[in-house]
């Protein structure tokens, strides 16, 4: 039985989850992105790139995935 506060509780873990994971990689993209710039600095912005659209792809597919659940129940 999963009622309102049980789908709200759940989707705050998750987002805290990812966003804990997210702040974490993120305090470390520095030092990440220092060791890829001696090898070339166009490696160290495709990594920034991607973290960054990575973090937004995450909420992006579980808002199409809650959506698609929720029209499922309907």
């Amino acid at each position: 039985m999963s009622g309102p506060s049980s789908s709200g509780k759940s989707a705050a873990i998750a987002a805290a989850i990812i966003l804990g994971a997210t702040g974490l990689v993120f305090y470390f993209m520095p030092a990440m992105m220092m060791a890829l710039s001696e090898v070339s600095p166009w490696l160290s912005y495709a990594l920034a790139i991607a973290f960054v659209l990575a973090f937004f792809a995450v909420f992006w597919l579980r808002s199409k995935r809650q959506s698609r659940d929720s029209d499922e129940t309907k």
